[in-house]
């Protein structure tokens, strides 16, 4: 295939990217690439610790995609085997160590999910547990002996533990060793990464010098930040937005982004030109349109992705229907009941709240509303002859009729 020229890939590979390290290696690769027409190996590595991706897995799986789209081969590296060492990276404490039959499943699922990013039928996957687990300890030994335990302490999540003395495992070392491997075994010419793994991929380079390999460079991208616009999208502080997440939900979820991140995830998760990107910036300086139309488009380019127009279409109605005009949804689940039963207790029989406290916690803050009315009640009961439509939260309703059958 005819490659794009040098200039032309690097605006493409540099959208969106925080550090590129050494840029000029990376330009040397892309140079021998067009010259020789051989594509170069492109290398992702992600560890099935939990079954979801999110919109912060995206950001890496993009560039990946670019790659792709440019005409390089690109590699996606399931790391089963390094799942079950987990990975120490921005961790005050060790991450629990997994089974390889639990590793084995997520894997299954995260292919799945990155095929609506990137292109399957282009997309090489690997599992790291075929040649680590043939590891012998004297092959150990000999990869180990090429670093120092000062070298790993320069570490800042390393560095922190140390210093406050929490226990820092023998095994921890051996995950960035690990997958520093990967890149020897694979030969890989560029390695992506988030910001937050800089020491890994730098040791990639560091290890496939050992073996006399020309070192890979590193591309790595920002920390997307969740929904709550302070902590990076994590399932563990609930402020994602998940692949798999329904069309109603990834509108809504995206509607409630803080406005400073509007650019941001323009940026790292849409196809949107950053010409058009820079014109909405100016519109909105200009007072020709709000951070609100701003965050729709937005919703509508993201569902689009993952779905397609007709839905994000609907989900944007929906969003309206509720949110604007105050109306309950048209598939609101109907439950009927015969017996007096506390709000509460209800909602958590009807998996709605996740315990009592989260319910009370509502209450307290308006979130739960009864026929559109906030609730101040904690020990609100559904009685006989009742009808309510529920709100729980900012996206969950249930309605509520009383069934005299059921009672008798």
């Amino acid at each position: 295939m005819k490659f794009k020229t040098l200039n032309e890939q690097m605006d493409v590979i540099k959208r969106g990217v925080d550090e590129i390290l050494p840029e000029d290696q990376l330009v040397e690769k892309i140079n021998k690439s067009i010259s020789t027409n051989i594509p170069l190996n492109i290398k992702l590595g992600c560890d099935p610790s939990k079954p979801d991706l999110h919109l912060g897995h995206s950001v890496v799986l993009k560039k990946m995609r670019d790659f792709q789209d440019l005409g390089h081969n690109v590699t996606l590296v399931i790391g089963d085997f390094t799942a079950m060492i987990g990975d120490p990276t921005g961790r005050n404490k060790t991450r629990p160590q997994l089974n390889i039959e639990t590793t084995k499943i997520n894997a299954d699922t995260y292919i799945d999910q990155a095929a609506k990013i990137l292109n399957i039928d282009k997309l090489r996957v690997v599992y790291n547990y075929d040649w680590l687990s043939k590891l012998d300890f004297s092959k150990l030994i000999t990869i180990s002996g090429k670093f120092t335990i000062a070298q790993f302490l320069e570490r800042d999540d390393f560095s922190k533990r140390y210093k406050a003395g929490i226990p820092i495992s023998i095994h921890e070392f051996m995950y960035p060793l690990a997958q520093a491997y990967d890149s020897v075994v694979l030969r890989t010419d560029v390695e992506i990464g988030g910001t937050d793994q800089k020491f890994n991929l730098l040791l990639g380079r560091d290890l496939q010098k050992e073996y006399d390999m020309e070192p890979q460079a590193t591309i790595m991208l920002p920390i997307l930040e969740g929904t709550d616009g302070k902590n990076k999208m994590s399932k563990s502080y609930d402020n994602y937005i998940a692949f798999n997440d329904v069309p109603n939900d990834m509108y809504g979820k995206v509607m409630s982004l803080p406005d400073e991140l509007m650019f941001k995830y323009y940026n790292l998760v849409t196809n949107v030109e950053l010409k058009e990107i820079e014109d909405y910036k100016l519109m909105l300086d200009a007072d020709k349109i709000t951070f609100r139309d701003l965050k729709r488009k937005l919703a509508r380019e993201i569902i689009t992705i993952f779905y397609d127009d007709s839905a994000a279409s609907k989900a944007e109605q929906h969003f309206i229907d509720i949110f604007v005009n105050k109306v309950a949804p048209d598939d609101i689940k109907v439950v009927r009941i015969g017996e007096k039963i506390k709000l509460i207790d209800f909602l958590v029989d009807e998996d709605l709240l996740s315990s009592k406290g989260e319910g009370k916690r509502l209450i307290k803050q308006s979130g739960i509303k009864i026929d559109n009315k906030p609730l101040n009640d904690i020990n609100y009961e559904i009685i006989p002859g009742t009808s309510i439509t529920i709100k729980i939260g900012k996206r969950k309703f249930i309605k509520v009729e009383w069934s005299w059958l059921h009672n008798s």
